[in-house]
């Protein structure tokens, strides 16, 4: 998880999409709107983070705790990251909690609990954001 977050601040997603298990697995469980909720395969990762150093410039992770589970090759991560949209500007802080398992080296799932409100402030996408939860709604 650290790499990851080395990685995240030095804006080289295709390393970050590196750390993933051919087959591993990314879950977004509070993603709405057009995010995706769940990416199978190191390519789809790949895909997903291709943009993002166009969307945000992440300048720091100043602080990470790792909390230890039952299984060895899972770990809880809590951390938030601090920068600016690349868009508005705006200057933002994400919080973020993940459940990470690992193994031989490689990401095998993450399940990554963020808040896509402020995603979508921080972004200069809210307005969208809250279209498509109207919409949701009404289905």
């Amino acid at each position: 998880m650290r790499r990851l977050l080395e990685l995240m601040l030095a804006k080289d997603m295709d390393a970050v999409a590196d750390l993933w298990a051919e087959d591993g697995t990314a879950e977004f469980p509070f993603a709405t709107g057009a995010a995706p909720r769940r990416l199978v395969g190191r390519e789809e990762v790949r895909g997903y983070l291709a943009g993002f150093p166009q969307v945000y410039d992440v300048r720091e992770i100043p602080a990470i705790t790792v909390h230890h589970t039952q299984r060895p090759d899972t770990a809880v991560v809590e951390y938030h990251a601090t920068g600016h949209s690349v868009r508005t500007g705006t200057p933002y802080r994400m919080d973020y909690i993940v459940v990470i398992t690992v193994r031989d080296g490689l990401i095998t799932h993450f399940r990554d609990y963020w808040n896509p409100l402020a995603n979508a402030t921080a972004a200069g996408t809210l307005p969208e954001l809250l279209d498509a939860l109207r919409e949701e709604a009404t289905r």
